[in-house]
């Protein structure tokens, strides 16, 4: 078969998990200290138990983290650059941020970096960092956070002056490879700054510690074999490892090697009398910045760097630094010809691939906003270890577990069975080093663009037996994998489905069944009256509502949600399509479309009529959905917010294509039943004439509550910002109060970061543009717009004149979201008023990928580098996706 390029050539060369090409890529988490995998604490505090300082002297025990680094599929062997000012307490060897309990608006990094480029195979991969040259700001950065307040700014980097006349470095890391064992790696550091500056650079090669804890007795070691090579100028290293078996790394220009092991420094972590090794995992560190006998002098250990030492660096000047990992000795031909030949045949390759994959029409910001988008969503790509049964017994040595974690209370106990050992599209390398379901249903979109047979990889992944809980439930995530997150998963199937050329059965197979466990465990144990009014806690909108909807109500109570029963509604329609695809290729799924029909007219018609206490989700006063809360005594009070929950409801809508009446009799004799017997409850099924063609929709909203919910999220004084739908009514301004059992409780409109502690104060749903929402509400609204044709149109924003199509409602949405990255009088929208906004092509070069957005400004907010849903813009901005369904 011939592939349009050579990158597509790669990746069906190498088309699962563990296909060559795949071997190494950027799998080195960003963060591995705070996380819950790394917390063996009696209180369960992830962030006090591995912090920070900790990081450069303990080993980890599940995987490990660096600066733009790589590691093999499984992490056993890993590399990243490490950095030194001369200035520094420490060596710069990983991102540094705040805690939860240090940063005013939740955990937050404190540094500058860009994802640059990648592949999907990672053949060509760059990565920059910016490094100042004065002392790196730790004790400023803490002192500034906790002395401000959620109504504060976020103190960063930048507003400590200290990158002022660019007095950085910008370090790119550039791999290519030239075969899947043969990475070409590149170091350039650049002065950007005014004057002279000296740093040091020491790339460093390291084992994953399994060995100290009991289970995996597969070690390894890093030996120094410069005197015994047959070419000069260079210094090259050695790796044995059980598993892997032989690499080698070498470096030109005769760098200093320097060697420790990857063990903890127990005497000055915790005061113990003796250390497992002589030369521990700060060694190098210890020997670099204070000059201390810290590392081996016989050149053998499990972590070894090449240690690179520039002199007074002039402004503008670069040093670059050429290593090569193999798995042959290297040679005179190591750095030949074929070296530099490699970086340019990948580079080429990678413009060649994203030519196809973006396609010309894009002007050229768009291109560059998109090419960016995916470079961050691949680098996002990490290796993810957690055995949750091994984590809550412990290890036979080192890393015991608690008492605490031996009761049923214990974080993740009813998640024995999680086992996870695999690459997983995380949201932030830095903020959220672990998956998300919700999330990762996101960022499967984009990726199916550039890597289809990943995406669909990891939408099966969640379902799979050592990750689905055995009730059907999908983890949520590492803190709380029993929380519940959004049923995006069927819709995400589906529109993977459907970016990869509607060809692919078999996956809609393996993830429609194990969808069909997932579906029954929400009706089962998120409707607990049976009503088809669903319940679900926060559902992945952390403080939207009045008060914490993940946290027990009282006896007795029970709040249905808006939210909640729109999410099963969509996951009954997007369960509906895969049923009614697959139908068409075996007539055994016909009357699996048929329950899905039947259970989505049951879930409309509870919505549509009175609730089990009989009350509505929708207020006829209003013109809006809200959540109830159903009290003891069976009364019930609306919630009435208007909030991105109520703006749900919209979602649950789905077309019903003319092929279906021939081709599922089952579902049309159902149907007919229903309409003959029962003709009351089919009101949600529409279907109107247009131009001598029947159209049929399934929608969970009638024609005239659909124009008054528009209206609502149309008008610019309540949802409609310049950058899409806010989450909550702009009309809040000056918050408003409700009583609820007897407790006053307040919401207001917040457009940017969270004024609450609520989920740790890190995220905001009260007033700001989210991505993955408006992706949802524009796509549905253009299927609304296919069904109504030019018949329904709306004023956009309300009470302007300006009247619109449905579709054209849809198409202002995406536009406004991918407005975000884009310049206006020379800045962009997402920078805001940050150092990132600056003029100078150092820093405007470089669009940053938030996890959401201030609702009036666009501000980019929250983890600075989530590509992963925030990527998107690059399925809105592209070009060759057809703009109906099949």
């Amino acid at each position: 078969m011939e592939h349009p390029t050579a990158e597509h050539a790669r990746l069906a060369e190498s088309p699962g998990v563990l296909g060559a090409w795949r071997t190494w890529g950027p799998y080195l988490s960003g963060r591995q200290w705070g996380t819950v995998r790394e917390d063996y604490s009696a209180d369960g505090n992830a962030w006090d138990s591995f912090p920070f300082d900790h990081a450069r002297s303990r080993a980890y025990r599940w995987g490990e983290d660096g600066l733009g680094g790589i590691c093999d599929r499984f992490g056993f062997l890993n590399f990243a650059v490490a950095l030194w000012n001369r200035k520094d307490p420490i060596l710069k060897e990983r991102l540094f941020g705040l805690t939860n309990g240090e940063g005013n608006h939740g955990e937050d990094a404190k540094e500058y970096w860009w994802s640059i480029d990648g592949t999907p195979s990672h053949s060509w991969m760059q990565w920059l960092y910016r490094y100042p040259h004065a002392e790196y700001p730790y004790s400023e950065l803490r002192a500034q956070s906790a002395a401000r307040g959620r109504d504060d700014r976020e103190f960063e980097l930048g507003d400590t002056g200290i990158l002022a006349e660019n007095r950085f470095f910008d370090v790119q890391m550039t791999y290519a490879k030239a075969s899947p064992d043969d990475v070409c790696i590149v170091v350039d550091v650049t002065n950007h700054g005014p004057e002279s500056a000296s740093v040091d650079v020491l790339p460093h090669l390291w084992l994953r510690n399994t060995w100290s804890w009991g289970r995996d007795t597969r070690g390894g070691s890093i030996r120094d074999i410069t005197n015994g090579l047959l070419v000069s100028g260079l210094a090259a290293v050695e790796v044995e490892h059980g598993f892997l078996g032989r690499y080698f790394l070498a470096g030109e220009s005769n760098p200093e090697l320097l060697f420790c092991d990857n063990e903890s420094n127990l005497v000055d972590l915790f005061g113990e009398e003796a250390n497992l090794s002589a030369y521990t995992k700060d060694g190098i560190d210890r020997y670099v910045v204070a000059g201390e006998d810290t590392v081996n002098p016989d050149g053998v250990g499990t972590k070894a760097a090449f240690f690179y030492r520039f002199d007074d660096v002039e402004p503008g000047g670069t040093r670059r630094i050429r290593l090569r990992m193999t798995t042959t000795v290297p040679d005179s031909e190591t750095f030949g010809s074929g070296f530099d030949a490699v970086l340019a045949d990948r580079h080429r390759e990678a413009d060649h691939f994203y030519d196809h994959v973006i396609g010309p029409e894009l002007g050229e910001q768009d291109r560059h906003i998109a090419r960016r988008a995916y470079a961050g969503l691949l680098w996002c790509k990490q290796l993810y270890r957690y055995d949750v049964n091994q984590w809550l017994e412990g290890d036979p040595v080192g890393a015991h577990a608690p008492d605490s974690r031996s009761g049923p209370k214990a974080r993740n106990a009813s998640w024995s069975h999680l086992s996870l050992a695999d690459i997983v599209s995380m949201p932030d390398e830095w903020e959220y080093p672990w998956f998300a379901a919700w999330d990762l249903a996101f960022h499967a979109i984009p990726l199916a663009h550039v890597d289809p047979d990943f995406a669909k990889e990891q939408l099966v992944l969640m379902c799979r037996e050592w990750a689905m809980h055995p009730n059907g439930q999908l983890p949520a995530y590492e803190w709380e994998f029993g929380d519940v997150n959004p049923p995006v998963h069927a819709w995400a199937a589906w529109q993977v489905y459907r970016i990869d050329g509607h060809r692919d059965r078999s996956f809609l197979v393996r993830v429609f069944t194990k969808l069909l466990l997932n579906f029954s465990w929400w009706v089962n144990r998120k409707d607990a009256e049976g009503s088809n009014l669903f319940e679900g806690g926060f559902l992945g909108m952390d403080n939207i509502g009045l008060f914490n909807r993940s946290d027990p109500l009282p006896p007795g109570f029970r709040l249905e949600q808006s939210d909640a029963t729109s999410w099963m509604a969509f996951y009954c329609q997007q369960m509906l399509k895969i049923a009614l695809e697959l139908a068409r290729y075996d007539s055994a799924w016909d009357d699996v479309a048929t329950k899905f029909f039947t259970h989505f007219l049951s879930i409309a018609n509870a919505v549509g009529s009175f609730g089990s206490a009989h009350t509505s989700l929708w207020n006829e006063e209003d013109g809006f959905f809200y959540d109830v809360l159903v009290q003891s005594n069976g009364e019930a009070l609306p919630m009435r917010v208007r909030s991105m929950v109520g703006l749900l409801p919209i979602l649950a809508a789905t077309e019903i294509h003319p092929w279906v009446a021939e081709e599922c009799p089952d579902l049309m004799s159902r149907f007919r039943w229903v309409a003959r017997r029962r003709p009351e409850t089919i009101s949600p099924m529409l279907i109107r004439n247009s131009g001598g063609k029947v159209k049929t929709m399934l929608s969970l909203v009638e024609p005239d509550k659909l124009r008054r919910i528009l209206e609502r999220m149309f008008d610019s004084e309540e949802f409609l910002s310049s950058f899409g739908i806010r989450s909550l009514s702009a009309s809040y301004r000056d918050g408003m109060t409700m009583d609820v059992d007897g407790r006053s409780l307040s919401i207001g409109y917040e457009p940017g970061e969270s004024r609450t502690g609520m989920f740790g104060g890190n995220s905001n749903w009260r007033g700001p543009v989210w991505f993955p929402v408006n992706v949802l509400l524009a796509d549905k609204i253009r299927a609304y717009g296919r069904y109504y044709g030019d018949t329904f149109t709306i004023e956009v924003p309300t009470g302007s004149g300006n009247v619109v199509t449905l579709r054209e409602a849809a198409n202002i949405i995406e536009r406004g979201l991918a407005d975000l990255f884009r310049t206006v009088n020379g800045k962009r929208p997402a920078d805001g008023d940050r150092i990132e906004s600056s003029d100078d092509p150092l820093w405007s070069a470089h669009p940053t990928f938030n996890e959401y957005f201030d609702g009036d400004t666009g501000e980019g907010l929250g983890a600075s580098h989530q590509t992963g849903w925030t990527a998107l813009v690059a399925h809105l901005l592209n070009p060759s996706l057809p703009s109906h369904q099949r």
